[in-house]
């Protein structure tokens, strides 16, 4: 895999826990200028250590004045960004027999409002590096999830369908201004919060698998980066199938609720 000539200017989202706790690791040291970002600054204090090219931002993604405040903060300090890679996000799975639209607002609200939020903040920031001259880049996690409808994902996979037809969408009007555009739709990953998943996870990869994708798509400019392949490839041609297959592939995978309440 290939690595950036210079230093890159990185705000990097989610940085504490799974994928981006570990692509946090790489990118300090590979030697960048990266601001983290997540909730807990105790977390994020421990994650910096040792390293004095790693700045620490605290940031809650779904208060919008915060972000913006953030992007103030990096505009004053690097004066523009390289890349921004936007990875923060939640899950819940809804149980439609007592439908829960306040469930649905927790995973919506960080998962779109808090990433578009962030993307508000970074294009700024973005559009300073290329006045220098520099390559800049734009990259948001989304989930092999928004490629098919799944059973109980309502609320996950609504949120990330809508990030990635958002970005596909931005990359066509951001196109003038050669600002790249990457959305990236991950499989299985073992994390913390997969680790709450009550279902067989099948293709799972590490997180360090997880980053090393990211960073090769990243590094060479890849649209759409998806893996594991032998997994996002299948879940991409469900999705494409008719809706009666796809209805019919989707409903083999709905529990039974009469053994789930005997559960």
């Amino acid at each position: 895999m290939g690595t950036w000539n210079t230093p890159q200017r990185i705000w990097l989202t989610g940085a504490t826990s799974g994928i981006g706790k570990a692509l946090a690791q790489r990118l300090m040291a590979e030697g960048h200028r990266v601001v983290l970002s997540a909730r807990r600054q105790d977390k994020l204090a421990a994650l910096c250590k040792g390293f004095d090219n790693a700045a620490v931002l605290p940031l809650d993604i779904s208060d919008r004045d915060a972000v913006q405040a953030a992007g103030k903060r990096i505009e004053a300090e690097l004066g523009g960004l390289d890349l921004a890679l936007f990875n923060a996000g939640t899950c819940e799975y809804l149980d439609v027999r007592a439908f829960d639209v306040a469930l649905v607002e927790r995973v919506l609200t960080p998962n779109l409002n808090g990433t578009l939020y962030c993307v508000e903040a970074a294009l700024p920031l973005l559009r300073a590096a290329r006045r220098e001259g520099r390559p800049a880049r734009l990259a948001v996690t989304s989930s092999a999830s928004a490629y098919m409808a799944l059973p109980r994902a309502e609320a996950y996979g609504a949120s990330k369908a809508a990030v990635s037809y958002f970005m596909e969408a931005l990359r066509l009007d951001l196109s003038p201004e050669t600002i790249g555009v990457s959305v990236i739709h991950p499989g299985f990953v073992d994390t913390p919060l997969t680790a709450q998943n009550d279902f067989p996870m099948p293709m799972q990869v590490s997180v360090d698998q997880a980053a090393d994708a990211i960073l090769k798509g990243l590094y060479h400019g890849r649209k759409d980066i998806h893996f594991p392949k032998r997994f996002t490839l299948i879940v991409k041609l469900l999705g494409i199938l008719p809706p009666a297959l796809r209805f019919a592939v989707g409903r083999r995978l709905v529990r039974d609720p009469q053994q789930e309440d005997a559960a």
